[in-house]
């Protein structure tokens, strides 16, 4: 082979690694990105319904309900406009009691969020970014009166 041909082999190889690198990179990236969706959104049948996504706002006060023996918990969680179920399998953060924030992690089953990660506030003044500008829209929209609504959401 001349000097010529293995430049161009190690150039070629070089782009084909580079464009299996990419493609790889970017397939994981869209199998792993989550979307945060709001209460209400998902409400109104506006989510992803083929992948996980996240939701968030505050638990419900008398919301949450737990049967003696079992994993399994039910709460409410609402964004301020809407309510939204959820059920979740497992031990709970401590953080997470009713009339704190949360984001969970998960899927719609029928009317139900099946959360299969449930994340708490660490501090109290803190709220994340999303959940602070959703829960800052609907209160708005709630205290004008003009809070976009649909049927599974009546005043």
């Amino acid at each position: 082979m001349k000097a010529r041909h293995q430049r161009l082999l190690a150039v070629g190889l070089v782009v084909a690694g580079l464009a299996i690198a990419t493609t790889l990179t970017l397939r994981m990236f869209s199998e792993n990105m989550m979307f945060f969706v709001e209460v209400t959104d998902v409400k109104a049948g506006n989510y992803p319904e083929d992948r996980r996504f996240r939701i968030g706002g505050l638990i419900e006060e008398g919301s949450m309900y737990r049967e003696e023996g079992s994993l399994e918990i039910t709460f409410s969680v609402t964004d301020m406009s809407c309510v939204l179920d959820v059920s979740y399998t497992g031990v709970l953060p401590d953080m997470v009691v009713e009339g704190k924030g949360i984001v969970a992690h998960g899927r719609m089953d029928g009317e139900v969020f099946m959360a299969d990660k449930v994340l708490a506030k660490h501090d109290e003044n803190y709220v994340s970014p999303e959940i602070a500008e959703t829960m800052a829209q609907h209160a708005e929209a709630v205290a004008a009166g003009a809070a976009e609504r649909g049927p599974e959401c009546p005043h």
